[in-house]
């Protein structure tokens, strides 16, 4: 009989300090660098997004999502036998963020590993872990998005210090006799590296390069819509599925614009389309699980409803999964 991995609980986790544009722009101002709401809004769609204080990293964060997402599938940490996490901002150089939020869960002993594709690495996250399940090496995994972005955000550059937030989204994915993670495609091309990336590294104590981020949206954006739409196309023709057979598209909260440019390729309208960004911003790694556990909770994705989850990251990384509760 075929194994198949399903979701069973989504949780999601925001630091409490909500930062909204006005803020923003006014801490700004005092740097001499001028933005405005307005500005924000009609650029990104972006109103607010939520920073973490100085002492609180990723694994904090994804614990929180983790333990919703348990207590949504009924689990106990116990039970879990993988931990994934995808994260850009770790706790430390080594370990990793997941054997670190493995032991503040109380899960020792099972696997626990990161993955590293930046906005795409929830969709990569979970790719892992049902290619585990499906071949007998895991039944209960816990794949977890978790970000400190404001860490590494260059607040003398309007342009991306105001586009991205922190955050953590969860899920538990669990062995079934019944398809729920129904196909996937992933894809990454290193010719496109330097359009966005954080090009510095430590070397000796001490930092080489620069530690901020740095993004050519115009690139981005031109390369993010058309990819979206392959990686989106080449998974439904896997699950063999057709466009009108999605109910949900939960795509990478990065920017309204490519949102709303990868929905109208695809034929999907306003309304089937789970947005977060404007409260959230772009929360990487987070962003999905976070949208997704948002549309769960609402009661927007019904049981046996299909939902598509896509994502682009620096990398440059792509990638789509088709599931349904």
């Amino acid at each position: 009989m075929s194994t198949f991995s399903r979701i069973t609980g989504t949780g999601s986790y925001l630091p409490p300090r909500k930062v909204t544009n006005h803020e923003l722009a006014a801490q700004l101002a005092e740097q001499g660098i001028e933005t405005s709401d307005e500005w924000i809004v009609e650029r990104t769609g972006i109103h607010a997004r939520h920073f973490a204080e100085r002492d609180v990293p990723s694994s904090e964060l994804g614990l929180h999502a983790a333990r919703q997402a348990l207590q949504a599938a009924g689990r106990a940490p116990q039970d879990i036998d993988l931990i994934i996490v995808a994260t850009s901002t770790p706790d430390m150089v080594f370990p990793s963020t997941a054997s670190i939020l493995q032991h503040k869960l109380g899960a020792n002993g099972c696997p626990a590993f990161d993955v590293q594709a930046v906005c795409s690495g929830f969709i990569y996250a979970l790719t892992v872990a049902d290619a585990m399940i499906r071949a007998g090496t895991a039944r209960c995994a816990l794949v977890v998005g978790a970000e400190v972005f404001s860490r590494i955000l260059n607040f003398q550059d309007r342009t991306t210090c105001v586009l991205f937030g922190d955050g953590a989204g969860a899920v538990v994915l669990e062995a079934s006799e019944q398809p729920g993670i129904l196909a996937s495609d992933i894809h990454a091309d290193g010719q496109y590296r330097d359009i966005l990336c954080v090009p510095g590294n430590v070397y000796g104590g001490g930092v080489i390069g620069e530690p901020l981020l740095h993004m050519d949206g115009q690139a981005v954006f031109k390369l993010a819509v058309g990819l979206l739409d392959k990686a989106a196309r080449a998974a439904l023709d896997k699950a063999g599925l057709e466009l009108s057979d999605i109910d949900w598209l939960v795509p990478h909260q990065a920017n309204i614009r490519i949102m709303q440019s990868t929905a109208r390729k695809l034929h999907l309208p306003p309304e089937r389309v789970v947005v977060t960004v404007g409260e959230h911003g772009n929360t990487s790694a987070a962003s999905i699980p976070l949208a997704l556990d948002h549309a769960v909770r609402s009661g927007m994705i019904q049981p046996g409803q299909r939902f598509l989850m896509e994502g682009v990251g620096g990398g440059f990384t792509w990638g789509a999964v088709i599931a349904q509760l």
